[in-house]
């Protein structure tokens, strides 16, 4: 029996007498070698029927079925049966052309606010419309672009306008016949399906075959929505699988899509939030990227004068341009949208609504207090409290469940009605989607699931699924990204005199108070050396602190760290992480692992003014320093006394501007370490400059090809009097017994070096022999000497123990790795035996 999939070709082949049908059969054998094909062997379609034939096409050649039939037709001479169903399967692709451009258009109008016109907003995305148009210019070859962007930069709106245009006809008509457009979050609550299942949900009763869809899937795009909420681990790399049909765990079924394990040959468009972006884009081939970085000045005044009446509009331009903080927060268009609805309230209630200053939370609460008062006006705080505590319950349990499209069952479990609905949607709080409602914006479910907490009391009826305010917390900083990653802000910053001022007037008393005593209960668990979670992210905490902005509050929670280990990856972060430092005043360890990227961000080499640090001991920097112009604002700190750069690659001129911040009066860094940091004899001779009068007592420079040279320069600042060196690491320095003999004369006048490692270096035992005359010498201080695998023989033993015998500071020697032998060995144990050696540790 035929599949039904396959009915659209076999009524084409069914109009074939029976004489072409037999000479379509026989003009079959030849016709797959066009395309490179193993041809059908004869006896499988001499005596076949139609029925079965076309099951056969089907199976053997699915991508080049129609090709091949359509040819066939013309050279049995039925040229008509090759119009007639190109002129078929052209309209049945138009009719789902025009069935998405009416579902989009809807979506368009009544879903996707973007409140100017479409010129305007073509205008905006220009650059994003060509760099979609250059990924996609290819006839034939698949291609997988990524919309990138922060939260509320209009991703998924590009998205839908493209979806629009295409189906519109004005957007990439030679290159797509079909175009699925599906938000991978509104498949959460399924388990199972096939990818033919989750298509066949997007077509309308006239459309063509799935056979025939797939059969050129170089002409599909699928265009992927909402990846941040998609709760499947997408990160498969087994039971995977190619066959569209087969029904699998939902992540197998995208993520066989995603690999191109499954209809490899089709293109796909992705939108990517950062908590999925550095999950995806791994099991991408070659994606490309196409940015939305916001809103520029031009964009915000288009905005505002299609958002207001014109003269209106160029006013608020003109105000918000004046604001330099808020209009920062404009680029954001979620955050513009809240900003111009709350200023439009304001206008006609003739309240001044924002301030010159507000931080995302209360943005957020101005535009729901705004919302509140045009439709509840005057009512009780009690009744409005009980509204808003029935949309938090909402977004609290979809945050819990990780679900964002809400049925009518969850609505009325969350004791919301129809008429509440209504109301919600009026207030642009909910938004229709389908035959479902989500929140109008994301961070709407954030805020009001937060809210939650705040509103929150012990006499509440238990809710099995929501999470206690610890568990959350435990969510948001001792794991890794989850849903709740971009929640977090709120808590901080609802929790402040300003945005509980603003809620009182609507809701009553809100206290802060114990969500506060929380956040210190909690973050202080994780400062405790025994406690088995810790701060993974501190990044999130500053951004957090940033939000709250009370001093008082924000130096009570960073001086629960003594120590912090913090990622630097852009200008932002690096100004967080100085607004919240500067307030740790019981920090003794700080470890900053800077991304190279920072430094061309920063131009201004005082950036960033640390002068008030309170840091007691040290400071880690694993990272590229760029210029090193930040040096000059680290090293001033006075209680900096550790600076560790192993594994950092210094120019010369970085290295320059290095010592030339460590020599400064105000540097108190006394342990150096530049390990493995590529300096060269040159650089090396630098250091050796500009330590002679500078605090350093420990110098490691371990790991770089200084060679004897760069020692040479060393031993000219040991032999200084102002140097006050007690430790000196050169092992894997490339050096050889010429080194030995610069050491001997530094060794001969200086007064406080304690420590010398030379291992790892081929200084052999003329090298040795050299460093032993020293150590006899009355003056030597030296305590401890390392030479492991330093190409040592026995020939150096009898010197070696006649430099312990005499040398009376020596208490350490590292021999080893070297065959010194029985012989070597019994030297150097006859000198130990000797009265007058000192040494402690062979």
């Amino acid at each position: 029996m035929v599949d039904s999939s396959s009915y659209g070709l076999l009524q084409y082949i069914k109009k074939l007498s029976d004489e072409e049908f037999q000479r379509f059969k026989e003009l079959l054998q030849k016709e797959p070698e066009k395309f490179k094909l193993k041809p059908l062997s004869w006896t499988k379609i001499k005596n076949t029927s139609k029925e079965d034939l076309v099951m056969q096409l089907y199976t053997h050649y699915p991508r080049q079925v129609w090709d091949m039939v359509l040819n066939l037709f013309l050279q049995v001479n039925r040229k008509d049966l090759s119009t007639m169903a190109q002129i078929e399967r052209r309209d049945k692709q138009n009719k789902y052309k025009e069935f998405m451009k009416n579902l989009f258009q809807y979506i368009w109008t009544s879903e996707t606010n973007t409140y100017m016109p479409d010129r305007s907003y073509n205008i905006i995305i220009d650059r994003q419309y060509k760099s979609l148009l250059d990924i996609f210019d290819s006839e034939s070859d698949p291609a997988t672009a990524v919309v990138l962007g922060t939260r509320g930069k209009g991703k998924t709106v590009f998205l839908r306008k493209a979806m629009l245009d295409w189906a519109s006809g004005v957007l990439l008509q030679n290159r797509f016949q079909y175009v699925f457009f599906f938000s991978v979050f509104s498949l959460n609550n399924t388990t199972e399906l096939s990818l033919a299942e989750l298509i066949s949900s997007k077509l309308p009763e006239c459309s063509e075959t799935l056979d025939d869809i797939l059969s050129n899937p170089k002409r599909i795009l699928f265009v992927l929505d909402g990846f941040d909420y998609l709760k499947f681990d997408l990160e498969l790399r087994t039971n995977l699988c190619n066959d569209w049909r087969e029904r699998l765990p939902t992540q197998n079924v995208l993520s066989s899509l995603l690999q191109k394990i499954m209809l490899p040959e089709c293109s796909l468009l992705l939108e990517l939030g950062e908590s999925s972006c550095s999950k995806i884009i791994p099991l991408l081939q070659n994606p490309r990227e196409i940015i939305m970085s916001g809103l520029s000045e031009q964009s915000i005044y288009f905005y505002c004068v299609s958002f207001f009446k014109i003269q209106l509009g160029v006013e608020v331009f003109k105000d918000l341009k004046k604001n330099e903080p808020l209009f920062t927060l404009c680029s954001n268009p979620s955050m513009l949208w809240m900003i111009c609805s709350s200023l439009m309230w304001g206008h006609y209630s003739r309240e001044e609504v924002i301030s010159s200053s507000e931080s995302t939370s209360a943005i957020h609460t101005i535009f729901i207090m705004s919302a509140f008062k045009s439709i509840f006006g005057l009512g009780s705080s009690k009744y409005k409290r009980f509204k808003l505590k029935t949309l938090c319950t909402l977004a609290v349990e979809g945050m819990w469940k990780q679900v964002y499209v809400f049925d009518s069952e969850d609505l009325r479990r969350n004791k919301i009605s129809e008429s509440d609905k209504t109301v919600w949607l009026k207030m642009k709080f909910l938004q229709i989607q389908g035959n479902n409602i989500m929140f109008y914006h994301s961070t709407l479910q954030w805020y009001f699931a937060t809210m939650f907490y705040f509103l929150k009391q012990d006499k509440d009826t238990y809710h099995p699924v929501i999470g206690s305010l610890p568990q959350l917390l435990g969510e948001i900083y001792a794991h890794k990204q989850n849903q709740w990653t971009h929640a977090q802000t709120f808590f901080f910053g609802i929790a402040t005199k300003r945005v509980i001022a603003l809620l009182k007037p609507c809701f009553g008393n809100i206290s802060f108070k114990t969500v506060r005593q929380e956040i210190i209960r909690y973050l202080k668990s994780l400062s405790q050396p025994e406690c088995n979670e810790k701060l993974v992210h501190p990044k999130k905490l500053f951004f957090c602190l940033i939000e709250n902005q009370e001093e008082r509050f924000v130096s009570q929670v960073m001086n629960l760290f003594e120590e912090i280990t913090v990622d630097i990856s852009d200008s932002d972060d690096l100004g967080a992480a100085e607004y919240s430092l500067l307030r740790a005043s019981k920090l003794k360890n700080l470890h900053l692992h800077i991304q190279k990227k920072v430094f061309s961000e920063i131009h201004d080499p005082e950036y960033g003014s640390l002068e008030n640090f309170k840091l007691d001991q040290k400071c880690s920097f694993m990272t590229n320093f760029g210029d090193g112009s930040l040096f000059c604002t680290f090293l001033q700190i006075p209680q900096l006394k550790y600076l560790n750069l192993y594994g950092t690659d210094l120019s010369n001129d970085v290295v320059e501007m290095l010592c030339s911040a460590l020599k400064c009066s105000t540097c108190g860094v006394e342990e150096l370490l530049l390990g493995k940091c590529d300096i060269s004899s040159e650089a090396c001779g630098i250091i050796a400059t500009f330590l002679i009068n500078s605090k350093v007592k420990h110098l490691s420079l371990v790991e770089n090809p200084l060679k004897n040279k760069g020692v040479m320069f060393l031993c000219k600042m040991l032999k200084d009097p102002s140097c006050v060196l007690e430790s000196l690491m050169l092992s894997y320095c490339c050096l050889t017994f010429i080194a030995c003999g610069h050491l001997y004369e530094a060794l001969l006048s200086n007064k406080h070096l304690s420590l010398l490692d030379l291992g790892s270096n081929f200084l052999e035992d003329i090298g040795v022999n050299l460093l032993c005359e020293a150590l006899k010498y009355p003056n030597c201080t030296l305590k401890e000497l390392w030479l492991d695998m330093c190409e040592l023989s026995s020939d150096c033993c009898e010197d070696l123990a006649l430099a312990l015998i005499t040398c009376n500071t020596l208490k350490s020697l590292n021999l080893d790795w070297n065959a010194l032998h029985h012989s070597g060995l019994v030297m150097l144990c006859e000198a130990l035996n000797h009265k007058k050696c000192k040494l402690n540790m062979l």
